[in-house]
């Protein structure tokens, strides 16, 4: 008996105490690992995001034993779509290789990674290194038997290049007759030639390749990145106190929304709302006969979800209002609430889609103490839950062929996540440039959930995040947190349903600060108007996040020539934000140290560095602050002892600052901010920015 065991016997790694035996490789020969790929959602199951028309960087983890070279390609394909692509990936730091694709559309893509130990390279990485006479003649003819390998690869692939076998050959034939004879110098440069070599290097010995699974990608169009929110009741839009607003009174105040820079125009649900159960003013439960309603409580008898509500308007001057709105480079958002109205048509042709109680009623939605007798929830538990599905995604649908193609979901988190996964998957195969918002203020885990189900973006905590350190663990987990490739946050300091109590009675500077605050660490934000820019502060009582005399249950006439509205301010924050690419994402930014408690600094900057964005913000409402802030100078592309210049677009003062610490001081009742772009100090009269046009 031989040391290996009896003849026959099965070669298997060793089984630890109280383990089996593992089964053998494939081939044992096999000696490269690739152990990751990035971005790699829970193992794959769920894909990474990214832009389409941007390029975007893939990585994966390889490495062997020794130290031989390896080659890591990368192969990516569209689904659907016939044909592979493939890049040869660039080796990092820490074993991490990386490529760079640009995917050409919104849609779903593939992407895997082959890796193996590369004889050829392996050779050259060591012949440039050898200087010993001997050394340098047997590794010669080593090599020659590699190329010969590649010029018999070159002979007999499936792209068989006659030429190319020749010319390998040739080389191949040259060497060995030369590694005798030849000054070792010659030989060398004849043995690294890199012409030669870049030809042999598409010819691969990839026998003993390992490679790494497909996993999955969806490519965005950039306004899932990239998108400024305006929210506003079409009902409150009439420009005559006390009439019911309609789709043209919005088509008219489209001009005033393009003014301040917004490029999505959402509105609560416009159906019919149910009449039954009706909420009056500050959520009282005995609606007077002129109450409106809580358009959340959707359906009646004139329709449900397909419908519209009639005194908006009709089919035709939505479509009317989808078109205005489009020339003016704004897209319509709808939300889709997921819940009916007691006299939603619904509730009489599927009574089985919801819950039913003892007592025969249906089950209204309630998280107690609250009671929402006004909405019945569906019950995704339900015998016909096929249907159920099928109808609801049929909402989408509807919507969709009616040209709104961005949603903002209305509590998505209480709805089945095996719905959400299969609707969205569904709807993005069709129509790959549809964007959802996930309206889930919630558990983290659940928030990210429904991110790596299919949503776009999704609301977040800024709302609660006032202090700074809040503020930068925050959003340093969100833009460097391992939910980065599939967590798309967005920010907004008000909605319908929240008037946080740092807005309680706030003055201005808080509602201007607040607004920097989610416009510069966020590319995503949004606000609800025009309660935001007339800057509504009163809250229906103390300790309670509603508005007094809500939109939610009430038409409001809203005064948009007031003196005293941030209309202004709210278009000029935009307007930087276009403007200036490196707030175009939030993977740069950076926090910067700055000695006072009550300020906060943040830095963004473009990949190519073209472009820096440094904020600071004074988070008192009330007082002067000031401090010295620490520019962290190599992050933001700065040689040290050098000038620079702070030019602040808010304000359009200048500074020259040298070197890291540099002082900063905020009056919250002129400015609560600076946003400053970061200019390397130019040389020249010609080109110093004040001469420029």
């Amino acid at each position: 008996m031989s040391a290996g065991g009896p003849a026959g016997d099965t070669l298997r790694p060793p089984a630890g105490p109280g383990q089996a035996s593992l089964p053998p490789p494939e081939d044992g020969r096999v000696r490269v690992i690739v152990d990751a790929v990035v971005p790699q959602i829970d193992g794959g199951r769920f894909p990474g995001k990214c832009i389409a028309g941007e390029p975007f960087t893939l990585s994966a983890h390889a490495f062997t034993d020794g130290h031989d070279r390896l080659r890591v390609r990368l192969h990516w394909r569209a689904e659907g779509e016939p044909g592979t692509h493939q890049v040869e990936m660039e080796q990092g730091h820490n074993d991490e290789w990386h490529a760079q694709v640009c995917f050409p559309k919104p849609g779903t893509y593939y992407f895997g990674v082959t890796a193996w130990v590369d004889g050829l390279r392996s050779w050259r990485h060591d012949f440039n290194r050898r200087v010993d006479e001997a050394d340098i003649r047997i590794a010669a003819k080593v090599g020659a038997e590699l190329i010969e390998g590649a010029a018999a690869r070159a002979e007999s692939g499936e792209a068989a290049t006659t030429g190319d076998a020749q010319t390998l050959r040739s080389w191949a034939t040259q060497l060995r007759q030369e590694a005798d004879t030849a000054d070792p110098e010659d030989l060398k440069a004849l043995a690294l030639d890199a012409r030669l070599n870049e030809l042999a290097d598409e010819y691969p010995d990839k026998r003993f390749a390992e490679s790494f699974p497909e996993r999955p990608l969806f490519a965005d169009r950039l306004k899932a990145r990239f998108s400024s929110w305006y929210e506003l009741f079409p009902r409150s839009a009439s420009d005559e106190p006390g009439r019911h607003g309609t789709f043209k009174d919005v088509i008219k105040r489209l001009p005033y929304v393009a003014s301040m820079g917004f490029d999505v125009l959402y509105f609560p649900p416009i159906h019919p709302i149910g009449r039954e159960k009706r909420k009056g003013p500050n959520n009282t439960l005995n609606a007077g006969p002129d109450d409106v309603g809580s358009p959340w409580a959707i359906g009646a008898e004139e329709g449900g979800h397909k419908s519209i509500h009639p005194l908006l308007g009709t089919e035709a001057d939505f479509a009317e209002l989808v078109q205005a709105a489009n020339q003016l480079d704004i897209e319509i958002a709808l939300d889709i609430a997921l819940q009916c109205a007691p006299d939603h048509p619904y509730v009489k042709e599927h009574p089985q889609w919801f819950r039913w109680r003892p007592d025969g009623t249906v089950q209204y939605a309630e998280n107690p103490p609250k009671k929402y007798q006004d909405i019945y929830p569906f019950n995704f538990e339900t015998e016909d839950w096929q249907a159920l599905w099928r109808e609801l995604k049929s909402i989408f649908d509807f919507w969709i062929e009616r040209g709104v193609t961005i949603f903002r979901v209305d509590n998505p988190h209480t709805k089945s996540f095996a719905f959400w996964e299969w609707c969205i998957a569904e709807i993005k195969r069709e129509h790959p440039e549809a964007i959802f918002l996930a309206e889930a203020f919630t558990r983290p885990k659940v928030m990210h959930r429904l991110a790596k189900l299919g949503y776009s973006q999704s609301y977040t905590y800024f709302t609660w995040r006032n202090t700074k350190s809040e503020l930068i663990e925050y959003f340093t987990e969100l833009a460097h947190g391992p939910g980065y490739h599939y967590f798309r946050p967005n920010a907004w300091p008000n909605t319908p349903d929240i008037l946080n109590e740092t807005l309680h009675h706030a003055p201005r500077s808080v509602f201007m600060q607040r607004l920097v605050l989610a416009a510069t660490l966020c590319s995503n934000y949004g606000i609800y108007g025009p309660a935001y820019e007339l800057m509504e502060n009163r809250p229906v009582k103390p300790g309670s996040e509603e508005y007094l005399d809500s939109e939610k249950y009430q038409l409001r006439h809203w005064d948009l020539e007031r003196e005293d509205s941030l209309q202004w301010f709210i278009g000029l924050v935009n307007r930087i934000r276009r403007e200036n690419p490196a707030l175009h994402d939030n993977r740069s930014l950076r926090f910067m140290p700055i000695d006072n408690e009550r300020m906060l600094a943040y830095a963004k900057r473009t990949p190519d560095g073209r472009n820096t964005v440094l904020t600071v913000v004074n988070l008192d409402p009330d007082n002067v602050q000031s401090g010295i802030v620490d520019v962290h100078l190599q992050a933001l592309g700065i040689p040290p002892d050098t000038d620079y210049t702070v030019h602040d677009l808010l304000s359009q003062q200048r500074f020259t600052w040298r070197n890291g610490r540099n002082f900063v001081q905020l009056d919250p009742n002129h400015a609560p901010a600076h946003i400053f772009v970061v200019r390397p100090q130019r040389r020249s009269e010609r080109d110093f920015f004040t001469f420029e046009g």
